[in-house]
């Protein structure tokens, strides 16, 4: 799995010009599922992605978590994460997990 997480103030995602999530402060996560993840590969993560010290405190200093200032979290389908480009010009996707397995797991 890769994930890509970015610390957002607000972020959206919409599909055919409706908002299909939406989150205020929080963390926008974009998701590659591999063909070898499972159930406990995504509990590690998700784990790891709720404890992750990106926000600041009082002091200025990153010290907490989405879930210390009770931020959302918006999860992003991304299997273009799991592109191989380590030959030629065209990216093989032979890691990403099939569509269908992915689906059972968000």
């Amino acid at each position: 799995m890769i994930v890509l997480i970015q610390r957002v103030r607000q972020a959206r995602v919409m599909v055919d010009s409706e908002t299909v999530g939406a989150i205020n402060q929080g963390i926008l996560a974009f998701v590659g599922l591999q063909k070898d993840d499972n159930e406990q590969s995504v509990e590690d993560a998700l784990e790891r992605i709720l404890c992750y010290r990106i926000f600041t405190d009082s002091d200025g200093k990153m010290n907490l978590s989405v879930r210390d200032i009770n931020g959302g979290l918006l999860l992003v389908s991304q299997f273009t994460l799991a592109a191989d480009t380590r030959r030629g010009l065209r990216p093989s996707f032979s890691s990403a997990m099939p569509p269908l397995e992915a689906e059972r797991l968000y």
